[in-house]
């Protein structure tokens, strides 16, 4: 973790070098102070007067507090853009990162939690670097300094409070590790559970208000939020008993500081400004040491809320270019399966074995059967969002695992059965295959999809903000607009997973004719779950358990009286 805030820290080395001089010239000035008090009370207590001598002591020590507060303020202001940069930079690339990250890792992740994680990391750099630029180094540097000038001067007194400062420093080391973290590594994982209940319960408030659960949900997330309290309790108890053993330091040092110096004055080895040395030193000394409880909870803090980004940077993305991908170059659509075997990680079989399929460009081919049986799959696969462990899949020639991902993926415009739209313009929804596509180009798309006459009644028009997910469209406006995207998308290969399933009837018969010329020209797969809309597609592959038992025409293998017109009688029953 300490590596993490270190590399940051390092990505503009000459600010944080004068940063930590500005710190360093700050720390020395205050670290100066005890030296010039007891100069000023020998000064004044002089049995002669001496006024110039003393007012020589007043001006070293006025100098002293004022030259610690401008270069003290100088380093808050020099540190202030730095710090921004930084926590900006955190937040982007563990975004960035993030998204790199495979369709599987994000299926496995609560979006809520792992949005809570990368926000919180920025404020845990935050801390982090407070506790350690603006309070833990310096204290070492003040305490370090006291007790090396004090030796000098009474080495037993020295001694003293050398050994104080390891024991403390050992102290806080054993307990911020061993005692604090791990109820804070609590806390902070229920603190991420926070965000993910939340979003799970928001992003489905239709099926809460549906079911009337909002009771059932409010008690749920009660529950979580008591585990929270707990843990947290539990969290700053600690700290609270941390900062007890440091105060117990505190008042240690007091005593025996002073307590020698008392006694070197009685034994008239000391005089008033020794005294006063010995006080003032531990006043500044006391002054940091008495933080040390914000700075161990800020630093422990800080770095646990770091944690999950640096892990995130430190985790490759489970799918990457290979070393001199080249750019998807390819307009014909061609797709050949050449004996793939795939298995998913946690699957005790392959899904696919040997697998071997060819789709001609421009040809339409249907994929059915049973949940489970490969047809999603087929589609992940020559999207790249997995990997598969044996064989290769071609399109256009081109193997999909050595050409660059986005290049891939945007080579297959995809209308999935229940699409997803982002809380923006419903013109912004439609440009996202194509951002630089012109006002009249996203307007066009939405005339063939059929979309654009709903999108005409809305009070915004095309600016209308859709909700998150779009839910404040219908099913069938929100599939419409992603047809239209697939239309501006252009792209060689079109995927529809059962694209018009979300449709009424007169709907659906308008956009099945904005689907056929949409697929004219194209390689056209589809996941079909009704029958009905495959008729004319010029292959259907029935898969059972990742093969394929049967292809043919629709009229073919009814005849043949296999496994799709089982499929067919079943789906002709429930019509």
């Amino acid at each position: 973790m300490l590596g993490f805030v270190w590399r940051n820290w390092m990505a503009d080395p000459a600010r944080f070098y004068s940063i930590i001089a500005l710190l360093l010239v700050a720390t020395i000035c205050d670290a100066s102070i005890p030296w010039a008090t007891r100069g000023l009370i020998n000064a004044v207590s002089a049995p002669e007067r001496q006024t110039a001598a003393a007012w020589t002591a007043w001006l070293a020590l006025s100098g002293l507090y004022l030259a610690f507060y401008m270069f003290r303020s100088a380093m808050f202001r020099l540190s202030n853009g730095y710090y921004a940069r930084i926590m900006a930079r955190i937040v982007t690339e563990g975004f960035r990162r993030v998204q790199s990250f495979s369709a599987d890792w994000h299926a496995s992740n609560f979006a809520g939690a792992t949005v809570r994680r990368v926000s919180r990391a920025m404020w845990g750099y935050d801390s982090a670097s407070d506790a350690i630029l603006w309070m833990l180094l310096p204290t070492l540097l003040v305490l370090s300094t006291l007790a090396v000038s004090i030796g000098l001067r009474w080495p037993l007194a020295g001694l003293f409070v050398a050994t104080l400062i390891v024991l403390f420093a050992i102290y806080n080391v054993l307990v911020s590790t061993h005692y604090i973290r791990p109820a804070n590594l609590r806390s902070t994982a229920l603190d991420s559970g926070i965000g993910a209940r939340l979003a799970d319960a928001i992003s489905a408030n239709p099926v809460v208000k549906g079911f009337g659960a909002e009771t059932r949900e409010e008690r749920r997330f009660e529950a979580h939020m008591e585990r929270w309290r707990a843990a947290q309790n539990e969290t700053w108890d600690r700290f609270n008993n941390v900062g007890m053993g440091q105060n117990l330091f505190l008042v240690l040092l007091q005593a025996g500081l002073t307590g020698m110096l008392v006694s070197a004055w009685a034994k008239g080895e000391a005089n008033a400004g020794d005294v006063a040395f010995a006080i003032t030193s531990f006043i500044v000394m006391a002054g940091y040491m008495r933080n040390f409880s914000e700075i161990t909870r800020m630093l422990q803090k800080g770095l646990d809320d770091t944690l999950d980004v640096a892990t995130y940077m430190a985790t490759e993305p489970q799918l990457v270019d290979r070393p001199g991908a080249l750019a998807f170059r390819g307009q014909r659509g061609e797709i050949v399966f050449d004996r793939v075997t795939f298995g998913y990680e946690k699957q005790s079989y392959p899904l696919y074995e040997n697998f071997s399929l060819a789709v001609a460009p421009g040809e339409r081919v249907a994929l059915v059967g049973s949940t489970g049986a490969g047809k999603s799959t087929f589609v992940k696969l020559i999207q790249r969002l997995y990997d598969v462990q044996e064989g290769r899949i071609l399109i256009d020639g081109q193997d999909v695992a050595h050409v660059e991902q986005g290049s891939l993926r945007r080579a297959i415009a995809v209308v999935p059965q229940d699409p997803a739209l982002f809380h923006r313009a419903i013109a912004e929804n439609i440009a996202y295959a194509r951002p630089d596509a012109t006002k009249d180009e996203i307007v066009l798309a939405a005339r063939r999809a059929r979309a654009h006459d709903f999108i005409a009644r809305l009070p915004q028009g095309y600016d209308t903000l859709v909700g998150e997910r779009g839910v404040k469209l219908s099913g069938g406006e929100r599939q419409r607009v992603a047809i239209a995207r697939a239309f501006l998308a252009d792209a060689p290969i079109l995927v529809l997973d059962e694209a018009t399933s979300s449709l009424d009837v007169e709907t659906e018969r308008l956009v099945q004719a904005a689907m056929e010329e949409l697929m004219a020209g194209r390689t056209t797969i589809v996941i079909a779950h009704r029958l009905s809309t495959i008729r004319h597609a010029d292959r259907i592959l029935v898969f059972e358990g990742g093969r394929i038992v049967e292809e043919g025409r629709h009229a073919d293998l009814v005849k043949r009286g296999g496994a799709y017109a089982r499929l067919h009688a079943v789906a002709e029953a429930h019509a």
